[in-house]
């Protein structure tokens, strides 16, 4: 499907299916002087905070923080498996007890207490924080809450999911950030943009626009941080997905084949149309030609290992997931846990905690078949993944 171009400043993929204030979001970000041609809109975009969900951003001198978002480097990884469907065992029930063990949801209240009191290795995010720090000199208990977060998983719609594709190959997938610190972090940039565009004088006509130019002291801190938060979700991501793959292992033989680790909240300086340029993606997969990316629907739909097609109208980048069509309030006043349950089937998930994740049922997410068609210019689809278990933070 083509892109349709909204305005001089803005170009979407799978408009139909978007809300008028979704479009009117991501033109006020597209109007901003240092926007650097056109802002690219993907098809599961959804109003954010400042910026668009789903939104490419391409600027030249500045950035905006609020653009790139509070969990800065929220990403997916996926690993395919050697093992395919006839040897995964009767039921996967025995997998929950031992991926919420290695793999805690939520605060990772219980993992904190865990390697607190020895029980669960510490060696891993030692090893990581003693070579990565931030440009931000972090406090006492930033520093145990990167600890202690490192391996976590976080809660909303952050998940561990056990897949079958089209061959029945086996794969895990996992979706998950820079946790509790990348939050904090962007938030004190996020607010430092503000009190300065104060001091400037700025007319934005969205407060939360706020951007810092390249060349000055704060624009230097934020692109540090923003890497080290980047980093720190991404070696989040991989030590999970460690501990997931023996998670399995303890139930059947597998191994992994390959794996595949992509950030969809992220800033990178590449090349475009003859320039260099930060190319903001807040929801938003990086899809160069042959770039593997993954691209994950809802609780009870499909889920793609895809392919980039390198299209230079999206800047090289395509959706994220399927993208909201309803708040979490919304769904919650519009389903009952029974729903939910409906909508899940015969799949092992933690059922336990149903009326806390009736915002999470597919019904208040677009539908990916759709948002997958209306980007066939952007990615090829590699396979196509069904869930058979599927572990959410809570």
């Amino acid at each position: 499907m083509s892109p349709k171009k909204v305005s001089p400043t803005l170009l979407a993929w799978g408009i139909e299916n978007m809300e008028p204030a979704t479009i009117e979001q991501a033109a006020r970000a597209s109007r901003l002087p240092f926007v650097a041609g056109h802002v690219a809109l993907m098809p599961d975009a959804h109003v954010g905070i400042g910026a668009t969900v789903g939104s490419v951003i391409p600027t030249q001198g500045a950035i905006i923080p609020a653009a790139v978002g509070v969990d800065i480097g929220c990403g997916m990884i996926a690993v395919e498996t050697d093992a395919t469907a006839e040897r995964l065992p009767d039921h996967l029930g025995a997998l929950m007890p031992l991926v919420s063990e290695r793999v805690p949801a939520g605060l990772g209240k219980d993992h904190a207490r865990g390697r607190r009191d020895g029980r669960l290795d510490t060696t891993a995010p030692e090893q990581w924080l003693a070579q990565h720090r931030p440009h931000t000199e972090l406090s006492e208990k930033q520093t145990e809450t990167v600890r202690l977060q490192f391996g976590t998983l976080g809660s909303g719609n952050h998940f561990l999911e056990v897949c079958l594709d089209e061959r029945d190959r086996v794969w895990v997938v996992l979706h998950s950030g820079s946790r509790g610190i990348g939050n904090q972090l962007a938030k004190q940039h996020i607010g430092r943009a503000k009190k300065l565009a104060k001091q400037w004088f700025l007319q934005l006509e969205d407060p939360d626009l706020a951007y810092f130019v390249q060349g000055t002291p704060e624009f230097s801190a934020y692109i540090a941080d923003m890497l080290w938060a980047q980093d720190y979700a991404l070696a989040n991501r991989d030590r999970m997905m460690d501990e997931a793959l023996r998670s399995l292992a303890d139930l059947m033989p597998v191994a992994e084949v390959r794996r595949v680790n992509c950030h969809h909240n992220f800033t990178a300086m590449e090349r475009h149309h003859g320039r260099d340029l930060w190319i903001t993606r807040k929801g938003a997969i990086k899809a160069s030609i042959g770039t593997e990316g993954v691209i994950p629907g809802s609780m009870g739909t499909r889920s793609y290992i895809v392919s980039g097609k390198g299209n230079p109208a999206s800047f090289d980048s395509c959706s994220h997931g399927a993208g909201r069509r309803m708040s979490r309030s919304e769904a919650r006043r519009t389903f009952t846990a029974e729903d939910l349950a409906d909508r899940m089937g015969d799949r092992v998930w933690n059922a336990d905690h149903a009326q806390t994740l009736i915002d999470e049922i597919p019904d208040s997410y677009k539908d990916i078949d759709v948002v997958m068609a209306a980007q066939e210019d952007l990615v090829t689809i590699e396979h196509t993944l069904r869930q058979v278990f599927n572990y959410k933070g809570v």
